[in-house]
This record gives C-alpha cells, sequence and structure tokens, in this order.
C-alpha cells in the first residue's frame, strides 16, 4: 500500500513546472500501448510479448534518470503530464486509455521508481481484466485496490457523490458513499436466519423469500446490453489482427526462416481474402507490409523484394481482371468504402487493365469508382500512360489518348502524333482534342498533320482546333486547301470550317483571292458555285478590314439567295 500524504489542490498539478521532456513521456505511453496490445494477444512466453514488456521498461530508464516519479492525469479522451496533453486517445472505448482510466474515477495515475520492475506485469493485467470485465465485475479502481501496489499510486472520484468532493489517496481510505459489501452480507444472512427459524416453526409455511427471482434473473435493460455485446463481439473482424501480429513477426523476427514462412503466409491469405472479397483486410495488408518492409532491422533484400510482391500480385493484370470480372458480374458489392480502399492500393502496372475495363464494365456502381482509380493511376504515372497511346488495345489506347490530353501531358506529344499514321479514324480525332487540350508549340506542330487527313472528321476537327488557337503557321496549308480543287468536292461543313480558319487567320493577304471567289467570273462569264462564294464571304466577313468590307458590298445585290445572305450575314457581323 502507499503511505498516506495530503492530495494536491485541484489544477496545481498542471501548474508544476515538469521535470520530463515531454517526448520522454509520450514515448513511454507509446511503448505502452504496445505493451498493453501486447499482453492481449500473446502468452507470457511469447518472445513479442517479452520484447514488448522489455522495450516498456526500457522507457522508464531515462526517466528514472531525471525523477524519481512521474504522475498523470486523464481526461475522458485525453492522458497529461504537467497539464500537457502527451496522448490524445480519440473515441471513448476499450482501446482509449485515458478512458479507461476516467470513466471509473482514477484522475490521476503516479509511477514510482521500481514499478517498472516490480509490478508493471500485474497493472497490465489488471488493464485486460478490465477491458473485458462485465458491468457486474469489479471495476478499474476496486482492482487497483485489490492489487495492493507499493510502487504505484492513484487518486480517484467517487463516482456516487457530489464532484466537488475532494480527491481521495489511492490506498488511504475508501469514499463515504462505498459499501462494505463483506459488512453486508454477514447481516444480510443473519436477517435471513432470523426469518427462516420464525417461519421454520410454522409447518407447511413456504417462505416467498426462497423464490426471489430477481437475484438471479436479468431485467430487460441488462439483457438488451448482453446481446448488443454479444452481437457486436461476433461482428469483430480479427482478420486485420491476425495480419497486424504476423507483420509484427517479420518485424521483430531477424530469422531467415520466420521471415520466409512469414511472407509465405501473407502472401496466400491475400489471395484467400480477395476471393472472400474482404477487399478492406486486402488493402490494410498492403499498406502494412508496405511500411513493414521499410521499418524491419537487418531485412535482407531478398525479404524485403518479397513483401514488395504484395502489391504488385493485385495489380498484374490476370489477377485484377479477374476480380473486375468477378465484381462485375456479381449480384451485390462490397461496401463502397471497401472498394474505395482497394483500388487505392493498385500501382502503375494495373493502368493498362483498369482503362481497358472502363469499356467493359457494365454494373452502373462499380464503374465511377474504377473511373476514380483511372484517373489517379493515370495522374501518378504518366510515363506508363504514355506508352499505352500506341497501345495495340485499341480501348486502352483510346482511354490512354482522352487521359492524356485531360492531363495536358507534353511528354504525350510524340506518340499523339504517330496517331495519325497507325490510328483508325476514333483514334485520330481523340488524338486532334488531345493535342488541342496540350496546347504546346510541338502539340499545333503535330497537330497540323490533321489538317490534310484522309476522314473528313479528323480534317474538320483540326482546322477547328487550330483555328481556336490562331496557330498562324498553318496558314499555307489553309490556303492551299481554300484555292485548291478538292474543296470544291467537299460538303458543306468542311467548306465553312477551312474558309472561317483561313479568314481568320490570313488578314488583308487573302482578301485578293476571297474576292476573286465571290464577284469574279471565268473566261466565259461564270461565277463559282453559289456555297463555294457563300464560304468565301464568310472568310471575308472574318478578316473585317476596309477591303474585306468592300469586296463585300460589290456582291450586296447579288440575285443568288445563298451568296446574298451570307454577304448580309457577313457585313452585319462586321457592323456588330
Amino acid at each position: 500500500m502507499t503511505t498516506p500524504s495530503a492530495p494536491l489542490p485541484a489544477g496545481e498539478l498542471e501548474q508544476v513546472q515538469a521535470p520530463l521532456e515531454l517526448g520522454l513521456v509520450q514515448e513511454l505511453l507509446r511503448l505502452f500501448g504496445k505493451a498493453a496490445r501486447a499482453h492481449q494477444l500473446y502468452l507470457p512466453n511469447n518472445p513479442i510479448y517479452k520484447q514488448a514488456l522489455d522495450n516498456l521498461r526500457a522507457g522508464f530508464l531515462p526517466i528514472w534518470e531525471v525523477t524519481d516519479e512521474v504522475a498523470l492525469n486523464f481526461t475522458e479522451s485525453e492522458v497529461k503530464y504537467a497539464g500537457s496533453v502527451v496522448l490524445d486517445g480519440g473515441a471513448k472505448s476499450s482501446d482509449n486509455l485515458a478512458w479507461l482510466f476516467y470513466k471509473d474515477g482514477v484522475r490521476e495515475l503516479t509511477f514510482v521508481r521500481g514499478f517498472d520492475n516490480e509490478e508493471l506485469a500485474r497493472l497490465l493485467d489488471i488493464l485486460q481484466r478490465v477491458r473485458k470485465a462485465s458491468p457486474d465485475e469489479d471495476d478499474l479502481l476496486t482492482m487497483l485496490w485489490q492489487g495492493d501496489f507499493a510502487y504505484l499510486r492513484y487518486r480517484y472520484v467517487d463516482m456516487s457523490v457530489d464532484p466537488s468532493t475532494p480527491l481521495g489517496e489511492g490506498g488511504e481510505h475508501l469514499a463515504d458513499s462505498q459499501i462494505d459489501t463483506r459488512r453486508l452480507a454477514e447481516e444480510s444472512e443473519q436477517e435471513g436466519a432470523g426469518e427462516a427459524g420464525a417461519e421454520g416453526g410454522r409447518a407447511g409455511v413456504v417462505s416467498m423469500a426462497d423464490f426471489d427471482s430477481t437475484l438471479y434473473f436479468l431485467d430487460e435493460n441488462e439483457i438488451e446490453y448482453i446481446q448488443a455485446e454479444v452481437q457486436r463481439e461476433y461482428e469483430i473482424d480479427l482478420r486485420q489482427n491476425v495480419l497486424a501480429v504476423m507483420l509484427d513477426i517479420f518485424e521483430q523476427q531477424a530469422d531467415t526462416a520466420i521471415r520466409d514462412e512469414v511472407a509465405g503466409i501473407l502472401d496466400s491469405f491475400m489471395l484467400h481474402m480477395l476471393s472472400a472479397a474482404q477487399f478492406r483486410t486486402v488493402a490494410y495488408l498492403i499498406r502494412e507490409s508496405l511500411v513493414a518492409s521499410q521499418r524491419a532491422t537487418d531485412i535482407l533484400p531478398a525479404h524485403r523484394d518479397r513483401l514488395a510482391q504484395i502489391p504488385a500480385r493485385l495489380s498484374a493484370p490476370e489477377a485484377l481482371a479477374q476480380l473486375l470480372q468477378s465484381m462485375d458480374e456479381a449480384q451485390s458489392l462490397p461496401a463502397q468504402s471497401d472498394l474505395v480502399e482497394l483500388f487505392e492500393q493498385l500501382r502503375g502496372s494495373a493502368l493498362a487493365t483498369v482503362l481497358e475495363w472502363l469499356t467493359r464494365m457494365q454494373n452502373p456502381k462499380l464503374r465511377p469508382l474504377l473511373e476514380e482509380a483511372a484517373s489517379r493511376l493515370a495522374a501518378q504515372n504518366t510515363a506508363d500512360l504514355v506508352k499505352l497511346i500506341l497501345s495495340p488495345t485499341r480501348a486502352v489506347a483510346l482511354e490512354a489518348i482522352r487521359r492524356a490530353g485531360g492531363l495536358r501531358t507534353p511528354a504525350a506529344v510524340a506518340p499523339l502524333g504517330a496517331v495519325f499514321e497507325r490510328g483508325d479514324v476514333e483514334l485520330r480525332a481523340a488524338a486532334v482534342h488531345a493535342l488541342s487540350e496540350i496546347g504546346s508549340p510541338s502539340a499545333l506542330q503535330a497537330l497540323e498533320r490533321g489538317v490534310e487527313d484522309d476522314e473528313r472528321e479528323v480534317r474538320v476537327a483540326a482546322i477547328r482546333a487550330l483555328q481556336a488557337r490562331a496557330y498562324r503557321p498553318v496558314l499555307p496549308r489553309l490556303e492551299g486547301i481554300v484555292k485548291g480543287r478538292a474543296i470544291r468536292d467537299a460538303d458543306l461543313t468542311e467548306k465553312m470550317a477551312a474558309f472561317e480558319a483561313y479568314g481568320s487567320l490570313c488578314g488583308n493577304g487573302g482578301v485578293a483571292a476571297l474576292g476573286e471567289m465571290l464577284n469574279g467570273k471565268s473566261l466565259f462569264g461564270r461565277r463559282e458555285e453559289p456555297e463555294l462564294r457563300a464560304c468565301a464571304a464568310v472568310a471575308l466577313g472574318r478578316i473585317g478590314t476596309a477591303e474585306a468590307q468592300a469586296a463585300l458590298r460589290q456582291a450586296a445585290n447579288e440575285k443568288d439567295v445563298v451568296v446574298r445572305n451570307a454577304v448580309s450575314r457577313a457585313l452585319r457581323g462586321q457592323s456588330a
């Protein structure tokens, strides 16, 4: 037991100058948490448990070099030392060390030199019992009192009295509201014996006290609580705990055979979890295996590479394709949060498979998640994305072209230019849009090749893209198109696109040629066809100079309705 001492006034402890660096106390609590978890998961003779206990004892050594005792205060969610927060436990749960002490009234805990060697295991055992204790079992305060600690002092409040009551000192006395249960039990037995003796003298009389069922049956609230706790226990996923244990073994056991065995177990475990649709657990394994491979000491390169292969297996084309197919065909999907966590672990090698499945995916709930994964992978792996532009799989190449344009990737210009030579119409049209989105000088130069493409759709898209970018180096190509014979056989859409682009870029230099098309006659007095003259009028309207207006006014009274309307619109557009 501790010796009695006068309790400090409220708030005085937080004003005391801290004799220790906060980092030492924070490290001590971190080691304490790991030791508590090891105490929960392993037997006392387990090497991992022994190592965690030794690490915690080692954490006390720098503290004992400075002071003979260290006092911690507890709030609902925080552990404080000398008024400073040294541990934030988060939500109220049995895993929150601060809440574990606070809920049972313990407000201060003081470790005295010698505690680490004599009574550390006893306290860990008590904390484990408290976590598993039912409401009818002893609380933490009672267990601490029963522990009869010599190197541990604690201060508490009685939860059944006014909160303003001063703190009692652990080991000194009980609060006034606490009950001497042994005395009450003895009195109850004496009263029961007296009643039995009084009624026993009357033959045939039955005491109703013999059938008092309330001593043995639970009320409705207690039954609901037990049912909820049982249900919660059954719903706990132990897989992550098992993975944490295996990764702890891998980190702390440097033996080659042990690490080989653990790596093999983790590899097979991942396959089982994928087949069971435990995607959150798979994501956890991938994240933590990478951390463990970097954090483990004295690790061989072969072992580090083997752990690194665990994420790579998920991103392998064959495995990922089978996984996506099974998801697409499934009647119901796992939780969306689980799928998001899984897709976040995909690597660059998965990009081709993901892009291909974007065009094949039928499940409307899965497709948005796959879109997000594709966008993330493309942004993080631009080198892989650029390579996929020339993929032999058409669906992959098309998606890669679109995303390269969306990301405005300069490195994609060269392969996009190559698409004009080997791609089909849809791929070439997508390449035009992507080059226009990139918009760099080299991209616009590559886009010039689309102006003379074999397909009308590609030519029109390229001309309009270059016009929108006001790319003047394309003017000689446009002039050749406008003055050439092939444009006369083109449809109206292509004619309009070519003449509008030419008029936007040529300036006064194109007025003579366009005016001749609009107003000129051949040797036999014939004019150009109405559609071509109307396009020339539109181009002059785009130029908008005085010379262009003069050429338009010459055709203001044109008899052909198509030409007259085009001239009128061009003049109105200029005046507006």
